[in-house]
């Protein structure tokens, strides 16, 4: 192993040994805590909740309804029947006749009825019937009734309603899931660029140390005069501009940090260290296909799944639409009571009745606009349909980009290997030539340049590779997301 590389891996392990006191967080925990504190699915969970509320209420319709009101009302005035006392003729029966006769006044001359001056005829006999009689003190009243109210048949409505329900909270839980899926992929991604800045810190400080004793080396030379002043300045801003990029790799990993203790739910001031930050290879062993059975990729997708909800839930949308041309059935119970009341003469005293009864409702003309809801309803549902099979065709194309991205990450992980062994290899060789005078400060420069651009290029491609595996099973519906 040459000088170059293993000053690297010697600042990589004293990175690794810093933070042993540290606490360091694997990809599940913050892929755990990420789901524990997201606020976004804090949401979708709330509105899982919702979504079963809801189904609970749309059961309640098959149930009979119970309601009960009432009221107290003030009446400035009494009600009576009669605007006086009244006076009514009377009849007697009529052994001959074998039915009752009024009872008239007769006149003893012609023994005929006698007239009054309206050509009614006079009684002979009255019947009293006081005013105060008629009269009712309605000044107080109570009343009150409770309903019993049980659908028979709404057109199909309250079963549509309930599976429109069912299907809601099924639709509130796959884009649940598919925000978990999301969370996940985030947080990888914040994780993954960690380890991948502190990588490039590591190797950042390593070629900062190399052009630091490089820097010595020529001051050296140049004391002793085998080296120009034009060799030193050379190298010293080289080492200027290595500093400069240790800063700014400083800056990120810092930045870096942050964001995903952010995203941890964790202070952002929090100094999280990361497992895989002392990783220098990656599996390699595992194959990656090239074509997927796409039924089982829609199957395991979420996301495609809620579309399938989005389209049965403007199906049972038709069917509460066509319900409303169908006739309505529902059986009615009541008992109502007031006080004071009249079910028994008028009584100033609580009382009430039953009554029962079926109520049906038949639409018979609308000009149109019960079937052109339905219409606009079945458009809807032609949409949702549409916009499913549009979604499975991206999705065939996108799992194809992925599955292709993956494999390019890893052939490029694999070349960027077998260039960090030649660099490495160059890099000592130039380090030998340099000390013995054959090769010149340019030579070894060109060495170290070419050194550190290969180790960065591993560090970018073996975190492509495990971006491009986690978007890959994302695609796929096959990400790994433990509760």
């Amino acid at each position: 192993m040459s000088s170059g590389f293993s000053l690297f891996a010697a600042v990589l392990m004293m990175g690794s040994a810093m933070t042993v006191s540290a606490e360091v967080f694997s990809l599940d925990s913050c892929r755990s805590m990420a789901l524990s504190h997201n606020k976004e699915l804090l949401m979708q969970q709330e509105r899982v909740r919702a979504a079963g509320y809801t189904r609970r209420e749309a059961f309640a319709a098959y149930l009979p309804a119970f309601d009960f009101a009432g009221g107290y009302m003030y009446n400035q005035k009494k009600i009576s029947i009669f605007d006086s006392d009244q006076l009514l003729p009377t009849k007697s029966f009529n052994p001959a006749t074998g039915s009752y006769d009024f009872n008239l006044v007769i006149d003893p001359a012609t023994h005929m009825p006698v007239k009054g001056p309206d050509g009614q005829y006079v009684p002979s006999t009255v019947a009293l019937i006081p005013k105060e009689a008629m009269t009712y003190d309605i000044h107080n009243v109570v009343f009150g009734a409770v309903t019993l109210t049980q659908p028979i048949y709404m057109g199909g409505k309250i079963v549509a309603m309930n599976r429109m329900a069912g299907y809601a909270e099924e639709l509130a839980r796959d884009l649940h899931a598919a925000a978990r899926q999301d969370v996940v992929y985030a947080v990888d991604a914040a994780y993954w660029q960690v380890v991948s800045l502190s990588a490039k810190h590591a190797l950042a400080t390593s070629y900062v140390a190399l052009l630091d004793t490089l820097d010595r080396n020529v001051q050296f030379m140049l004391d002793e005069g085998v080296a120009t002043r034009s060799d030193k300045l050379t190298v010293d801003v080289k080492l200027n501009e290595a500093q400069i990029d240790l800063t700014k790799v400083e800056n990120g990993l810092v930045l870096s940090r942050m964001l995903l203790a952010q995203l941890c739910g964790m202070p952002v001031d929090s100094d999280m260290h990361v497992y895989d930050e002392s990783m220098e290879q990656i599996d390699t062993s595992a194959e990656i296909a090239t074509s997927y059975d796409m039924q089982r990729v829609y199957d395991a997708r979420h996301d495609v799944h809620a579309l399938e909800m989005a389209v049965s839930i403007a199906g049972q949308q038709s069917r509460v639409a066509m319900s409303s041309m169908l006739p309505n059935v529902a059986l009615i119970g009541t008992y109502s009571f007031s006080n004071p009341n009249m079910f028994d003469g008028f009584s100033k005293r609580f009382d009430g009745a039953f009554s029962v009864g079926v109520a049906v409702k038949i639409p018979l003309w609308h000009w149109g606009g019960n079937y052109n809801k339905y219409r606009a309803a079945k458009a809807e549902q032609n949409v949702a349909r549409l916009r499913l099979d549009d979604a499975r065709e991206k999705i065939t194309l996108q799992v194809s980009q992925a599955a292709f991205k993956a494999q390019e990450a890893m052939k490029t992980y694999l070349m960027t290997i077998t260039n960090e062994t030649k660099a490495n290899e160059n890099l000592s060789n130039a380090r030998i030539g340099f000390s013995e005078g054959v090769l010149t400060t340019d030579n070894i420069l060109e060495a170290q340049t070419a050194w550190l651009k290969a180790h960065s290029e591993k560090i970018d491609a073996m975190i492509e590779v495990q971006l491009c595996d986690t978007y890959l099973n994302k695609v796929l519906g096959t990400m790994r997301i433990e509760d």
